[in-house]
């Protein structure tokens, strides 16, 4: 782009040493030649000695590329042919001028193009190094996020684990309020239940069809953990044990057979007391 700018330079001075140039070197003097409407006829005065002053700046205020020197030197004499007649000199004068620089610009432009492609092309990937960069970061923070949720999963279990163990032994009535609470569960509670036997009970069978649930064979941890998690989903969901007393008729067909294993259970319980 220096190159292009370099280029430009040197057309822009073959114009400005052009004889007829003089009139457009300085800003338009409005009052000393009386031009009172110049303003209203002409929008965006131009002239060369600021196009020479906005491709010398150095605080960033210049000039970016050819194609914005290119409009305000058509500006200039464009500036001149609006505002002045057709026939009068400095009409004449502008046309003839804007006609060579047209011509030369021409023979520039195809660099010009040239140049802008490559741009546009280093741009495109730095842009897609750029994304891809941000991809890389997201993903990574994904998996620390993702490991340190893992570390913070093992430590509340342990702590659950913890305070389990540290439980005393459930009652026969706790238990039979336990089983209520499990007859009150959502179908994918219960399975989310289920589960949580068969962490501590590897022959339990948490996904067949038919279930056969015995409080009196599972762990004290696992009957706590029951215990917490049946209360934190009843009370999530709004229900309880007083209230709805262990019956809801839109349960699956799977939570009746568990709640049928229980009521086995506990008639088992009942023979062996009465013997």
């Amino acid at each position: 782009m220096q190159e292009l700018m370099r280029q430009f330079a040197t057309i822009l001075r073959q114009i400005t040493q052009h004889k007829w140039a003089w009139p457009f070197m300085e800003p338009v003097d409005v009052e000393g030649l009386g031009l009172h409407d110049y303003y209203e006829v002409i929008d965006k005065p131009m002239d060369f000695s600021t196009i020479r002053n906005q491709m010398e700046a150095k605080d960033g205020s210049g000039y970016k590329n050819v194609r914005e020197i290119c409009t305000d030197v058509r500006l200039v004499f464009k500036n001149a042919m609006t505002y002045n007649d057709e026939r009068s000199d400095v009409h004449v004068m502008a046309k003839t001028l804007l006609a060579k620089f047209e011509e030369k610009w021409l023979q520039l432009l195809p660099k010009v193009i040239e140049e802008e492609t490559r741009l546009k092309e280093e741009e495109a990937e730095a842009q897609r190094d750029m994304q891809l960069a941000q991809e890389a970061a997201n993903a990574k923070m994904a998996r620390d996020i993702s490991s340190e949720l893992c570390e913070v999963d093992m430590h509340l279990e342990e702590l659950r684990e913890m305070v389990v163990q540290k439980c005393r032994k459930m009652s026969t009535e706790e238990k039979r309020k336990l089983g209520a609470g499990l007859s009150q569960l959502s179908p994918e509670d219960l399975n989310k239940a289920l589960e949580i036997i068969a962490q501590k009970n590897p022959s339990f069978q948490a996904t067949a069809e038919e279930v056969d649930l015995d409080m009196d064979a599972q762990s004290e941890s696992t009957l706590w953990r029951l215990k917490f998690f049946v209360r934190e989903a009843l009370e999530g969901s709004g229900k309880s044990s007083v209230s709805r007393g262990g019956n809801d008729n839109s349960n699956s067909k799977r939570k009746k057979e568990i709640c049928d294993a229980l009521a086995k259970t506990a008639k088992k319980r009942s023979k062996k007391l009465s013997s």
